[in-house]
């Protein structure tokens, strides 16, 4: 069953990435200041990811899964509506923060020079036209509730091959294409976000799906039913994004080469996100329908079963580039320098990335139950390790290696962390209210 709801979600997730490598790949053939640029401007685009898909997509995708499971569509509608709702404010927040005040948050995290005024450039345009972002996560996220992950799998697809090929085009100037630098990525996935978000409306509105979208009466119902466990997820996906803004802050001050060598690193380890989302989207559904109908003790059997499908993925793949990092960085620079702190990195923090992987799926599975306060402290946990982490090395002199370290020491937690966390009373047989 969980193969069969993941599948499609895992080969979309897998070309998700290719856009990721591609974007690193076409940038780094500008020069190391692009780097540095596009790692200042990677943390805040993963959160907004991470929050439109992962928290308030995670809360539309749980609640129209429960309310499927007891047998509502009424509910399931009102709940779609309601998501889209939120989602425009989300997308609102964050044209209006990073859209415009993106020079003095990027200068904080040690950005200056011409490395600055990309990230700068990069951020109005993927920020200022995030709503194509927000719109596309959030419809995805409702198909997945009924169950449907073929249909949003068809969207990322398409969307993805679609952004790999036109991100090149607009970097570089490809055949007729205006070569755009390092505005080319965010134009890119701005326009292919957009045009698969068209297509998932016509199919919620048109189309055959068991939920229809259709206007409703606002309520505050729904929405705190999407914010029990979207809400709460925000939080979530704060502390995973500002856990790396935070690290990014701290490497800036070693120097421009070793922020674009640690960039090259960290957005290896947030394609692992998208892999456990893959697995995660299917958890959350699977574990919804299952607590809606108070099969408590198979919802645990998915939520293992998912993530230790996740942790062999993302394991293999930290071992592999922890032993074989070249196979990662001769994609990106030749640099000396930031191919050197690349190096340092991958073989550091590269072979925890199974345990951080297995959590971030049990974390996806935790949604389905709509009880997110013990996975979020782990989030938590994971921000104040790193952060104490990487404020002793500033303040002592410790050297770059103590601060991958922490890193490390965050993804265990991670880990951990959220296996106990499935052990608790959230997952417990309980009486219906």
């Amino acid at each position: 069953m969980l193969l069969r709801l993941a599948g499609p979600n895992v080969a979309a997730v897998t070309l998700m990435t290719t856009v990721t490598i591609g974007d690193a790949l076409f940038v780094g053939q500008l020069g190391t200041a692009s780097l540095a640029s596009l790692a200042l401007v990677f943390p805040f685009q993963t959160l907004m990811q991470m929050m439109s898909a992962g928290a308030i997509g995670g809360g539309a995708t749980s609640a129209v899964a429960r309310a499927m499971g007891s047998g509502s569509t009424v509910k399931a509608q009102e709940v779609a509506w309601h998501a889209v709702i939120i989602a425009g404010i989300g997308a609102l927040i964050f044209a209006l923060t990073l859209g415009l005040f993106s020079r003095p948050i990027f200068a904080l995290l040690g950005g200056s020079g011409e490395a600055l005024d990309g990230a700068v450039l990069y951020a109005g345009i993927a920020f200022g036209g995030g709503i194509t972002t927000w719109s596309f996560y959030i419809l995805s996220a409702i198909l997945r509730g009924t169950g449907d992950t073929v249909t949003p799998a068809r969207a990322i697809i398409a969307g993805s091959v679609a952004q790999v090929g036109l991100s090149g085009a607009l970097t570089l100037g490809w055949g007729p294409f205006p070569s755009l630098g390092i505005a080319g990525p965010a134009t890119a996935m701005i326009v292919c976000h957009g045009g698969a978000a068209a297509y998932l409306v016509l199919c919620l509105v048109h189309g055959k799906a068991v939920v229809r979208l259709r206007p409703q009466r606002i309520r505050s119902a729904p929405i705190a039913d999407i914010m029990s466990v979207g809400g709460v997820g925000l939080i979530n996906s704060v502390t995973v994004a500002v856990t790396v803004v935070v690290t990014t802050g701290v490497v800036g001050r070693y120097g421009t080469e070793a922020l674009a060598g640690y960039g090259l690193g960290a957005r290896l380890e947030l394609t692992l996100t998208p892999i456990a989302f893959g697995i995660g989207a299917a958890l959350t559904a699977a574990v919804g329908v299952n607590i809606g109908a108070e099969r408590f003790a198979r919802a645990r059997r998915i939520a293992w079963a998912g993530a230790g499908m996740t942790l062999l993925v993302t394991g293999l793949i930290g071992f592999v580039f922890a032993l074989f990092p070249h196979l990662w960085l001769d994609w990106f620079t030749s640099d000396p320098a930031a191919y050197g702190f690349g190096l340092m990195y991958l073989g550091i923090v590269a072979p925890f990335y199974g345990v951080f992987g297995g959590g971030q799926a049990l974390y996806f599975a935790s949604q389905g139950t709509g009880r997110l306060v013990r996975p979020v402290s782990v989030g938590v946990l994971r921000f104040l390790v790193v952060s104490g982490v990487g404020a002793a090395a500033l303040t002592f002199g410790w050297p770059l290696e103590a601060v991958f370290a922490g890193v490390c020491a965050g993804l265990a937690v991670t880990g951990i962390g959220l296996a106990l966390c499935l052990l608790g009373p959230d997952w417990r047989p309980r009486r219906a209210a």
